[in-house]
């Protein structure tokens, strides 16, 4: 198959996505806004989208949106695709629907249909639109079904498509005595998390329940991964709950980092406000053979079962969460029970490999 791709090329997903299809054989175009940089997927053409930035604010978005829809018309008619496929809905969804080709498949990451349409009436009307326009939805979660209904989209359209963990990657193997020398955090039970410092996940909480933590286990440690708006704020809040010296902040990691230091934490926390499905990160934690304290948000319930393979704890209630990672940082046999028991269910349900494969059925299924 010809694939035309419309998505974010920074996004470690979309790179996955990507080379899944063009190691299989198929001829894989990516069509991107964000800056390609050294970026590059053996096999996969890569199409620039050129934004204008014009000085007036209030007629930026309009403008912006027929550049960027002129462009994608113009490079589509070039290549001449089988399927046309945009991953996510609120903004490249609405470039693929605007292209008018078909078969035209696009997939929501969560945000964009859970939050983005409530913030937005303009919004809301747009998604509303590229839904319309869609022959098929992939999602990754129910959750997400549930608000794409409510959005006027028909329940035979949409389709679970798990981002998926490649657990040949991901695995307990993968921990490493290296990395948390590195890190100082030697032999102290250790926690992580590793979502980014927006608004959304709350890393907030997670830094708040530190003192709470250190008064039951004075040693142990906490890795925090990630970036973003919040970054200044979390460090500085760290600082001034005294708990400065328990936390490392690593930044961005590069993929290979990144599994090592998951793979060498003991316990791992989420404490977003809003997820699509189950979080990409928490299924890498698990197949990782951690266990997992989660915030009850998207489909963490339906994957977590209290007191078996981890805990789903309230959004932003600190005390909670303190108590779980107590608890489990007491019990080492509890944490390699559950995380054992983690590893057994992301290998059997959300497998990048079986996920891929099933995707790749229902492309044919949108051909025929």
């Amino acid at each position: 198959m010809r694939l035309c791709y419309l998505a974010d090329a920074e996004s470690i997903h979309t790179q996955r996505w990507l080379s899944y299809f063009a190691d299989k054989g198929h001829e894989v175009h990516l069509l991107s806004l964000n800056s390609f940089g050294d970026y590059n997927i053996e096999n996969v053409d890569l199409h620039p989208l050129k934004r204008l930035r014009p000085q007036i604010r209030d007629i930026s978005f309009p403008i912006n949106l027929l550049s960027d829809t002129i462009q994608v018309r113009k490079v589509i008619k070039k290549i001449k695709p089988d399927i046309v496929h945009a991953h996510f809905v609120a903004n490249y969804g609405v470039l693929g629907a605007l292209s008018g080709f078909h078969p035209f498949v696009v997939s929501a990451w969560g945000s964009d249909v859970l939050i983005a349409p409530k913030n937005s009436r303009i919004i809301k009307n747009l998604v509303k639109f590229t839904l319309k326009k869609a022959d098929l939805v992939t999602c990754d979660g129910e959750n997400s079904i549930d608000a794409l209904i409510k959005l006027g989209e028909k329940l035979q359209k949409i389709k679970i498509i798990l981002l998926g963990v490649d657990t040949k990657e991901f695995n307990p193997n993968q921990r490493d005595k290296k990395v948390r020398e590195e890190l100082k955090i030697f032999d102290p039970p250790t926690v992580i998390s590793v979502r980014n410092f927006d608004e959304v996940y709350d890393v907030e909480s997670l830094i708040k329940a530190i003192p709470l933590v250190l008064k039951q286990v004075p040693n142990a440690k906490f890795i925090i991964g990630g970036s973003g708006s919040q970054e200044s704020y979390l460090k500085e809040l760290a600082k001034s709950l005294g708990v400065w010296n328990s936390v490392r902040f690593t930044g961005w990691l590069p993929r290979n980092e990144f599994v090592k230091c998951l793979a060498s934490a003991d316990i791992y926390v989420s404490t977003s406000l809003s997820d699509g499905g189950i979080a990409v990160s928490t299924s890498e934690a698990m197949a990782c053979g951690l266990p997992v304290v989660v915030t009850n948000s998207g489909d963490n319930r339906k994957w977590i079962r209290e007191g078996e393979n981890g805990f789903v704890v309230p959004i932003r209630d600190p005390d909670t969460l303190a108590e779980k990672i107590i608890y489990l940082l007491e019990n080492e046999d509890v944490r390699k029970r559950f995380g054992n028991i983690n590893r057994r269910i992301i290998k059997e349900k959300v497998d990048y490999e079986k996920n891929m494969k099933k995707m790749e059925e229902l492309y044919k299924s949108v051909l025929r």
